[in-house]
């Protein structure tokens, strides 16, 4: 039996709180963001994927989500 593992991972940093792509096998990982060294096997784990095709699509989702969510937290303060 084959195992299904996952070879991409979505990380969150723990500093910024962004997103971001690693290889399950990396150690360590810069954040894009705020360039924050990132231990990716102790990391927030937000996914897990096949590929870089998929965890993409899935980080893609996660920043929209975390927009949208941020705007309807802006509007409510507005009122």
């Amino acid at each position: 039996m084959v195992q299904n593992i996952a070879s991409v991972l979505v990380v969150v940093c723990s500093k910024c709180g962004g997103f971001l792509l690693a290889k399950a096998e990396q150690k360590t990982k810069a954040c894009p963001y705020c360039g924050f060294k990132i231990a990716v096997q102790k990391a927030k784990k937000a996914a897990s994927a096949k590929n870089a095709y998929e965890a993409s699509a899935i980080l893609r989702k996660l920043k929209t989500d975390a927009v949208l969510k941020r705007n309807r937290a802006n509007r409510q303060k507005q009122f």
